[in-house]
């Protein structure tokens, strides 16, 4: 597709298994995501192998500025992935984005390490990514109650992997789901992980702003591919009193019906 970068497309993807990073704040705070991940994985045919030990990519040691410890978690995870087969899949736009982007960025002084992270990059993939490389030898079809949802699209997948339509082209097998449109879907919803904690004033504007698009939507649910996007939207919403929830793609794929913390 179009949308994918150079090094990483490849037609409808031919694989037995996959490695998943589940990423730090699935395993923390979202487990039911990853769950979702391997159901949909599974329907595929595809077997998904855990890598014992993964942490997290470096991203938020990076983006606050401490590139040595970024380094060191960003090393730990090429070489524990570097020795598996087969593809990395990972629920997160916001990750991939770093390792593909920003690990050429941690070891662009040292030519070996460069040449392995990089190495690893291209076999590395954002949930939905992955999935429309190969949704053609795969029925990801799920039927789910009438619901009316509206699409929210993160920021690092869209502007960092260039990642926009695959989403909705996976949604489109849902029987039951009706998507509206959301107003500035591509609009921060004002996490940006630090950022929400560094600039709260400016993150809180941002949010309320999403939030108040989200209610003109109409919908019932909004679907996102980042848990921390996820987190932040949930959490506004539930603070203004509203019903709406915020579930990740690969939950409603999988046809999940919880909310983002599981309950």
């Amino acid at each position: 597709m179009s949308e994918q970068p150079s090094d990483n497309s490849s037609a409808q993807r031919n694989t037995k298994h996959v490695n998943l990073f589940t990423t730090c704040l699935v395993d923390q705070f979202a487990p039911q995501v990853g769950i979702a991940v391997i159901s949909v994985l599974d329907t595929a045919g595809i077997e998904a192998r855990l890598v014992e030990g993964q942490t997290c990519c470096g991203q938020p040691a990076f983006n606050s500025g401490f590139r040595d410890d970024a380094r060191d978690v960003a090393w730990r995870f090429v070489e524990l992935f570097e020795g598996t087969s087969g593809d990395i899949v990972c629920p997160s736009g916001s990750c991939v984005a770093m390792v593909r982007n920003y690990y050429p960025v941690l070891f662009r002084d040292d030519a070996e390490k460069s040449r392995r992270a990089a190495r690893l990059a291209g076999r590395v993939y954002e949930f939905s990514e992955f999935l429309a490389n190969m949704a053609g030898t795969a029925d990801f079809s799920v039927e789910i109650p009438p619901t009316i949802a509206t699409y929210h699209k993160c920021c690092h997948l869209l502007r960092e992997l260039h990642v926009d339509q695959q989403p909705q082209l996976l949604l489109a097998y849902l029987r039951g789901l009706e998507l509206v449109e959301l107003e500035r879907a591509d609009v921060c919803c004002g996490f940006g992980g630090a950022f929400a904690v560094k600039m709260s004033d400016i993150s809180a504007a941002m949010m309320a702003e999403k939030l108040s698009n989200i209610k003109r939507s109409g919908a019932e649910k909004v679907i996102a591919g980042d848990t921390g996007c996820i987190m932040h939207m949930q959490g506004g919403l539930r603070r203004d009193g509203s019903d709406i929830q915020v579930l990740h793609l690969a939950e409603v794929l999988a046809g999940r019906r919880s909310d983002c913390t599981g309950t």
